[in-house]
């Protein structure tokens, strides 16, 4: 997958939606948050990754500090500030280098770890915009598959870092995509003494969901429920419900 032009889109179909919206509209999968601040959020997100990488940042970073991390008053410069951080991100580990470490939430990871991240961070807030809005949200199925696999690799990655497990250890989690995307369409999660794990194949869980890889994604992280987006919970109920209480937005 091309990373670097999926962000490119994601990012540009978000900032057609804040074109059509209200900036005091409430966005209610970011319980507190307007549509102005969520636009924030994810502009200065860009720009926090890209300085991250560009001085190679080796601890955190405030958000507040980060370099042009306010947009401007206009609308369209807002936009074009939105998709200058996208850019600015992509230039900046074109400069320093792939696979040069810089600091993440999870630890040290290559620079272009962060691209992927932007990504999917732009994908899913365009969700919470398009229902804040009331308008139709899509996504393609490959794209849909990769934000969940990517999302799982962090809840991974926070159980190794100290975080409680989202499974209890007798239990197991058949995701399942039905957009024929092979075994990229299929997670079997468990959890043990270590962390969660998870891998990409069919097997039999204590508890399958199933449904389009983009419906998927809404209920795992809690944009829609599985009721409203036509996923279907197979087997144990109590499963999928300690996994949503226990993994966060």
């Amino acid at each position: 997958m091309d990373y670097v032009a999926a962000l490119f889109e994601q990012n540009e179909l978000f900032g057609e939606l804040i074109r059509k919206a209200g900036p005091s509209t409430p966005v209610p999968t970011c319980p507190g948050w307007t549509i102005q601040q969520l636009f924030r959020h994810v502009g200065r997100g860009h720009r926090w990754a890209a300085q991250i990488v560009r001085d190679r940042v080796t601890d955190y970073l405030d958000p507040r500090v980060v370099r042009d991390g306010k947009p401007p008053s206009d609308l369209d410069g807002a936009i074009e500030w939105l998709h200058g951080g996208a850019r600015a991100l992509v230039e900046a580990i074109a400069d320093v280098g792939e696979d040069t470490p810089v600091w993440t939430f999870l630890g040290p990871r290559p620079a272009a770890w962060w691209v992927r991240r932007r990504l999917h961070e732009a994908t899913v807030h365009r969700a919470d915009a398009a229902l804040a809005l009331g308008v139709p949200y899509d996504l393609a199925a490959p794209l849909a598959a990769d934000g969940i696999t990517e999302w799982l690799d962090r809840l991974a990655a926070a159980q190794r870092n100290g975080d409680p497990a989202p499974l209890d250890t007798d239990a197991v989690l058949h995701l399942h995509a039905t957009d024929g995307l092979g075994p990229a369409g299929e997670w079997m999660i468990r959890a043990d003494k270590d962390g969660m794990s998870w891998e990409h194949e069919h097997g039999e869980g204590t508890t399958a969901v199933r449904g389009r890889a983009a419906d998927l994604l809404l209920a795992l992280l809690r944009r829609r429920s599985a009721a409203d987006v036509s996923v279907q919970i197979l087997g144990a109920q109590e499963v999928w419900t300690n996994w949503l209480n226990r993994t966060p937005l």
